[in-house]
Formats: structure tokens, sequence, C-alpha cells
């Protein structure tokens, strides 16, 4: 998967995760003060499917803050995928 990944501030709880190329993989939510990756596919149809996706195994993977950095580096890191 290409990086960085691009984050889109949806609401105050709500940060959307999208690949380099605009792709949308998840996002990051606000969750009692702590920020959870919460990844997302899509089905053949282009239906959503949450916890699902390149990053499923990143599903929950928790942050202190939407910091774009960081973000693409774990879950990248986690692919073992470069930058």
């Amino acid at each position: 998967m290409a990086g960085p990944l691009q984050l889109s501030p949806v609401n105050a709880t709500v940060v959307a995760v999208h690949t380099a190329n605009g792709a949308h993989v998840g996002s990051l939510k606000k969750v009692g003060g702590t920020w959870k990756f919460k990844a997302m596919g899509y089905d053949a149809a282009g239906g959503m499917e949450p916890g699902h996706g390149p990053l499923t195994d990143q599903h929950n993977m928790q942050f202190d803050a939407p910091d774009a950095a960081e973000v693409s580096a774990r879950l990248l890191g986690a692919l073992g995928s470069t930058l």
C-alpha cells in the first residue's frame, strides 16, 4: 500500500483515513479519550464492510492523537510497508 496516509477530519471525534491515492481504508474514532483506528473495506458492489480492508489487522490500534505522520508510520509499518 502506498503511503503516506492522508487524514481528513469529519467531526470532533472522527477522522477519515485515506491512502495516498484517495482510497478510504478506515477512520480514527475518539473513544474515551483515546483515538482508535477502525478499519474499513468495501465489497465487490461497493458496500462498506467495517473491520475489513487492507488494514484489517490494525483494527483498534490506539493513538494519542490523529497525527498523519505517526498514523502512517504505525499502520503501514505494521504491514511491513515503506513510506
